[in-house]
């Protein structure tokens, strides 16, 4: 398959390693055009380009860039998809840590629509549960005991199905949550919320999530951060420290 990385940060650019991996046509782009992909475009062996070239003729594209810059982003070029090539929002809505405020998602309006909206497109929800190190070093064979299991949602079945089959590939269990209205059990603060779940807990942890309980963990987390993680935090902090903040009471 052909698939465009919008965004080569910890997440974007772990996701265009391991599809590479899996034999895919890689094409990667970041904010600073062809020139500021090149660096990691060939470390990895793949095509570094700007935006409308990872998006052009790909059969599914990963936008992995920080919450708010997807209003910037080309809608006319997403405009020209096939309506059956996914677009995956990796993103998480952070106010008062990194974004600024966004007055309809603090309205409660969820993340993945917003990010519809600024697209005008409807996009398909994963990866926005896992932190880097997890998604670097996690990936297991299917049916391993200790498999990480990853949320999908989204609301175009051949879309979906693209999707679901890309996390697979990865070595991740992956999960169908369901309609991307729904991709609010998943938001930072929620249960499943970079907790490493395997299949069966991450499907009590999502049906087990409360609306607008997430946001109200997730303000906390971030007030107290520096406290909470400390100076170097490892992976196994980090995981621990959510399931213990996001529990359900």
């Amino acid at each position: 398959m052909k698939i465009g990385i919008v965004g080569i940060g910890a997440i974007g650019g772990i996701i265009a390693r391991r599809l590479k991996c899996e034999g895919h046509d890689i094409s990667v782009a970041n904010s600073r055009g062809p020139r500021g992909a090149e660096l990691f475009a060939s470390a990895h062996g793949v095509r570094g380009t700007d935006v409308g070239g990872a998006i052009e003729g790909a059969d599914a594209v990963v936008v992995s860039i920080p919450f708010p810059a997807v209003q910037n982003l080309p809608k006319q070029i997403f405009a020209r998809l096939p309506a059956h090539v996914p677009v995956i929002d990796t993103g998480n809505y952070y106010p008062a840590l990194r974004d600024p405020q966004i007055p309809e998602i603090d309205a409660g309006k969820v993340e993945s629509v917003w990010v519809s909206e600024q697209l005008d497109r409807s996009v398909i929800k994963i990866f926005n549960t896992i932190i880097a190190p997890s998604l670097e070093e996690g990936a297991r064979p299917k049916g391993a005991a200790d498999r990480i299991a990853l949320s999908v949602f989204g609301d175009d079945p051949r879309q979906k199905k693209v999707a679901l089959g890309l996390v697979e590939q990865m070595g991740f269990d992956p999960l169908d949550c369901g309609r991307l209205e729904e991709s609010w059990r998943v938001q930072p603060g929620s249960p499943c919320y970079c907790c490493d779940y395997g299949l069966h807990e991450l499907r009590k942890a999502v049906a087990s999530a409360v609306r607008g309980k997430a946001a109200e963990r997730r303000d906390y987390w971030i007030a107290h951060l520096h406290e909470l993680h400390g100076a170097n935090p490892d992976r196994n902090h980090i995981v621990q420290l959510q399931r213990k903040l996001n529990a359900v009471e």
